[in-house]
């Protein structure tokens, strides 16, 4: 019994230790895939359509910030489609999330402000995935983890 006692012990301790102590490794998993799932759906869902149509989206694309339609179409496709491909890569990853982030800002609290949650439900979850994105940077997997350790290794050496 004591043996049985002690394996559940043990158990249980490794459990514990894995819920409060998570693996570096794992953190960086899991900024990957928050880059590749929430950039790559950005670019491809949202942002490629309104790059190959600007010409036809231009003049009646809606004007929040007062910059006038086509630059506010122009800024919608910088961030929806160029900033998500620098996000899904991990190049730029803090600089590049904060423009998808204030378009979904402004799309959750300007645009669609009197709509129904449901319906702008998708710009709140990418303004969460772009902010926390822009807040920890993309980890370990990207070219910015790639850069850093570089940068390191080239202090190490001199």
């Amino acid at each position: 019994m004591t043996e049985t006692g002690s394996a559940l012990e043990r158990f249980c301790r490794w459990g514990w230790r894995w819920k409060t102590h998570p693996n570096p490794c794992s953190r960086d998993i899991g900024l990957f895939l928050l880059r590749i799932t929430c950039g790559g759906t950005m670019a491809i869902q949202h942002g490629f359509g309104k790059l190959t149509s600007y010409s036809e989206r231009a003049a009646t694309w809606a004007d929040p910030i007062g910059v006038g339609s086509e630059l506010s179409l122009a800024l919608a496709i910088l961030a929806k489609f160029f900033c998500s491909i620098f996000v899904v890569f991990g190049f730029g990853t803090r600089g590049a999330a904060v423009l998808p982030a204030v378009t979904m800002f402004v799309a959750f609290f300007v645009v669609h402000s009197d709509d129904p949650f449901r319906d702008k439900e998708l710009a709140f979850l990418y303004l969460a995935c772009f902010t926390t994105l822009a807040m920890t940077g993309a980890g370990r997997y990207s070219i910015d983890g790639w850069l850093n350790a570089r940068r390191t290794q080239d202090r190490e050496t001199n």
